[in-house]
């Protein structure tokens, strides 16, 4: 069952470098949306790594997806709150996801930013179902990667219309 109960972090996790990467630098303890900060610090990255080769882009797509659940998970034990609000590496997952293969401009980055927060807040079905029945640090990535590739298949979507 997830417990996303907001417990207060005490400074000494942040010394943990794990739980310091999986709280988005920092960014997911940002006291209003924290989710929408953790997204807001995943655009410089995808605007630099725009400017080098689809392998790159993918490769670190990948390393962030299947390194995520770990940390995540690790994280969440070290807070002792199953998805605490404050873990926003799933967000920079389902980032990289949406913008991926979407031109580079500040218009797309934009509009990938508003869809990727919307569906990842929303939670529609089935990125509800996966938020809710699957535990650890996967469960905590997969509903983001799910919203991430919604996302991303909506800014093709436009793409096609443009």
């Amino acid at each position: 069952m997830k417990n996303k109960i907001e417990k207060k972090i005490s400074p000494s996790a942040l010394k943990d470098p794990v739980v310091f990467l999986a709280l988005g630098a920092g960014s997911g303890l940002s006291p209003f949306a924290p989710g929408t900060a953790g997204t807001l610090l995943t655009v410089p990255l995808v605007y630099f790594l725009q400017h080098f080769s689809v392998e790159i882009y993918v490769i670190v797509t990948l390393c962030v997806l299947l390194t995520g659940p770990w940390i995540c998970g690790y994280a969440a034990k070290q807070l002792q709150v199953h998805d605490h609000p404050a873990i926003v590496y799933d967000e920079v997952g389902g980032f990289l996801i949406t913008m991926f293969f979407a031109p580079a401009g500040w218009l797309w980055m934009l509009a990938g930013f508003i869809l990727f927060r919307f569906f990842d807040a929303l939670k529609p079905w089935p990125i509800s179902w996966l938020d809710k029945n699957i535990p650890g640090g996967l469960g905590i990535m997969l509903d983001d990667v799910l919203a991430g590739l919604v996302s991303m298949a909506c800014l093709q979507a436009g793409l096609l219309f443009n």
